[in-house]
């Protein structure tokens, strides 16, 4: 298909989900709901057919779910991953395999033979990630008990795409089990290869992003930013393994460097932009004239998915030992069907494995539950609330539980000679220090001194907000630049109207500037310059001999 078709595509898919989301996200609703209300009405089967692209798009997408992974992957180390522990993975693992088995023996009360009744419960038994991970990294939550577990059940989904695509292609009858056999040992060799090839490419990468000058070259870490979140995509499909699996463990590698806050942020806008369209084209998958027609048997289905997958999670849950309130929140973010029932279903139908009608249900109740999901995942910690209140179970309730590390007391924007004087007074003291810098030289010697620091360039949004500035008790910007250190006032102001404000200003002229857009103090060089010489000048006129009688300043 020609380029600008595409384009012309992507642009009326882009604009029709900011009216739409925008409509729905001021009404109070998730905007994803309009992301994909705008898909079904705009593409695909049984709407206007103002977007042909459908399945070029859908193919762009996907990445958007590999740099949603790629994000998060930033947020925790492996240190911060060995923290969600093991019942998360043990609980996604026994989900799966219990999932399909209800979904099997549900799937043969209705008629069906057995090899499409076990291709029926493999499609259902992952849920999704960019919508729960979505929601969850939105609303702060994905720190809380449920969220910590709904990471774990996803990232093992994830891993059990692979084996759940072989089990598809098995049913289909295609190869012997000698080939698929020696097809797992492969990609078992591969996966390790590509694990440790992003190990040794991201250590390199920060190693050369180190010696330069960022504040000089801020579109390196752009750069760097995209080309490691697709590239480590990229490179997973090649390999035959998830491309959001593979990117979030790019990520992951690249989070405990001091570059992951500002790379994030960089990755941030092309990230929304591919999400946006990823749920876009999931809603054009859908055929609302069909939904229509067999709402009854949709309903049905999507009632008894949501159901099954909630009790099936919270029992999993409850018999690892933790709390009916948190398996239960656990349980609601997690009832839907995941967007992998889409390439599961394909393979299932070029095998023969999977009927039309089949495959038709099951992606109208995945986008049913894409709806219901954006209303439901919000309020899964009240859920949990009320169910532990139901059954009279203890505990702190969710609301309570955040298991996010505290803020810093203190954030230093700029470690230049002005940042390192202002916080002398702040080295060995019981208090939480954040330094933010473009310089590898300034974080590396706020280091040294005992703070945390993270390279970021302050007046990006992003970075403000991951860096939790708005939550300080003090914020102290010592950049020399005027606009940028007003822009980063102004939006630290408006996130945190009680937030202490310290700036330095270069030239008095600017000071004026700075207090009517909400600093608590501004201290400027010019000033400090002239207490200097005024104080040298003074000194001199003390010691002169030929002065020394004379009047004194």
């Amino acid at each position: 298909m020609d380029l600008w078709t595409i384009l012309q595509d992507v642009v009326v898919l882009l604009g029709a989900s900011l009216l739409i989301g925008g409509a729905f996200s001021r009404f109070g609703q998730s905007p994803i709901v309009g992301y994909l209300l705008a898909g079904m009405l705009l593409g695909g089967p049984g709407s206007i057919h103002a977007v042909g692209s459908e399945h070029e798009i859908e193919a762009i997408a996907e990445l958007g779910v590999a740099l949603l992974l790629f994000s998060l992957g930033l947020e925790f180390s492996v240190t911060r991953l060995k923290k969600l522990g093991t019942k998360p993975i043990l609980g996604g693992g026994a989900q799966v395999v219990l999932t399909i088995f209800l979904g099997f023996a549900g799937a043969k009360l209705f008629g069906m033979s057995v090899r499409e009744a076990i291709a029926f419960g493999t499609m259902i038994a992952l849920s999704s990630t960019a919508v729960v991970l979505r929601i969850l990294m939105e609303r702060s939550e994905i720190e809380m008990p449920h969220g910590n577990n709904s990471l774990g059940v996803l990232l093992t989904q994830d891993m059990a795409v692979v084996p759940l695509a072989l089990l598809m292609t098995i049913l289909g009858g295609e190869g012997d089990s000698g080939e698929i056999a020696w097809n797992v040992i492969k990609l078992i060799l591969m996966a390790a290869g590509l694990i440790l090839g992003l190990f040794a490419l991201n250590k390199v990468a920060v190693i050369a992003l180190g010696t330069l000058t960022l504040h000089r070259n801020r579109e390196l870490t752009a750069i760097f930013a995209v080309v490691t979140g697709l590239g480590a995509a990229w490179a997973s499909h090649a390999v035959g393994i998830s491309p959001a699996l593979g990117a979030f463990v790019a990520g992951m590698l690249l989070g405990s460097s001091a570059f992951a806050t500002q790379v994030r942020a960089d990755v941030a806008p092309l990230q929304v932009v591919l999400l946006t369209l990823f749920f876009s084209s999931a809603g054009m998958v859908a055929d609302p004239i069909w939904i229509v027609t067999h709402a009854h048997w949709v309903a049905l289905v999507v009632a008894l998915i949501i159901v099954g997958k909630l009790a099936v999670i919270w029992v999993i849950f409850v018999l690892l030992g933790q709390t009916t309130r948190v398996a239960a929140a656990t349980g609601l973010c997690l009832a839907q069907i995941g967007e992998f029932a889409f390439v599961l279903g394909a393979i299932g139908r070029s095998g023969g494995v999977v009927s039309e009608s089949t495959y038709g249900m099951v992606v109208s109740a995945a986008i049913v539950s894409f709806f219901l999901s954006a209303m439901l995942v919000p309020v899964a910690p009240q859920f949990g609330n009320w169910i532990a209140q139901r059954f009279g179970t203890s505990g702190t309730p969710l609301a309570g539980t955040n298991q996010r590390p505290d803020p810093p007391d203190v954030a230093i924007i700029g470690f230049g000679p002005a940042g390192q004087i202002a916080s002398q007074g702040l080295i060995d003291r019981d208090i939480k220090v954040l330094v933010l810098d473009l310089n590898q030289a300034g974080v590396r010697k706020a280091k040294q001194l005992g703070f945390h620091a993270e390279i970021g360039d302050a007046t990006q949004t992003e970075v403000i907000e991951h860096a939790r500035l708005a939550e300080c008790q003090v914020v102290v910007i010592t950049i020399p630049h005027h606009k940028s250190a007003l822009l980063i006032l102004n939006t630290i102001r408006c996130r945190a109207p009680h937030v202490h404000i310290i700036v330095r200003t270069r030239y008095e002229a600017y000071r004026d500037d700075f207090k009517t857009a909400g600093a608590d103090v501004v201290t400027g060089d010019e000033m400090q310059v002239g207490e200097s010489l005024f104080s040298y000048v003074q000194r001199w006129l003390m010691n002169s001999p030929e002065h020394r009688d004379g009047p004194v300043i």
